[in-house]
């Protein structure tokens, strides 16, 4: 992908920041997503949070990067330097996520978002969109 290309897409994830999107029975998915200073935990200079919720708000899926996550396979196997994870279900602790571009992020967790969605009979398509002010 272009760098210009890439900047796009960087922008465009930028602005889900602080939206959520309600679904039809009371389903809902939550953008949290800040630039920060690049780190080993953070190497593109974003923490994210973008999660799936029941109508009871209990969490059933999410993408974000606030802690590590243990490396995938053996206890053995070393820890990735990167935070980003994925909670697969509600009850996952977390997998480790390859960051590569904000696109991939986005189309990952609507494909995520999608396949639970079908699981409970419910459609991916978006009734409104609350944009949740700074505190």
């Amino acid at each position: 992908m272009k760098e210009e290309e890439q900047l796009y897409t960087l922008e465009f994830l930028l602005g889900f920041d602080g939206h959520v999107h309600w679904l039809n029975q009371g389903y809902r998915l939550k953008f949290e997503i800040k630039r920060v200073k690049p780190t080993k935990e953070r190497p593109h200079g974003l923490r994210y949070s973008f999660t799936l919720h029941d109508p009871d708000g209990k969490r059933l899926m999410g993408f974000d990067n606030a802690h590590g996550v243990p490396a995938k396979g053996s206890r053995y196997n070393k820890r990735q330097a990167a935070a980003d994870h994925w909670h697969r279900t509600e009850d996952d602790e977390g997998r480790p996520y390859s960051f590569t571009t904000a696109d991939a992020l986005l189309e990952d967790f609507f494909r995520e978002a999608t396949r639970i969605l079908a699981a409970h009979g419910v459609s991916d398509a978006v009734a409104s969109v609350e944009k949740r002010s700074e505190p």
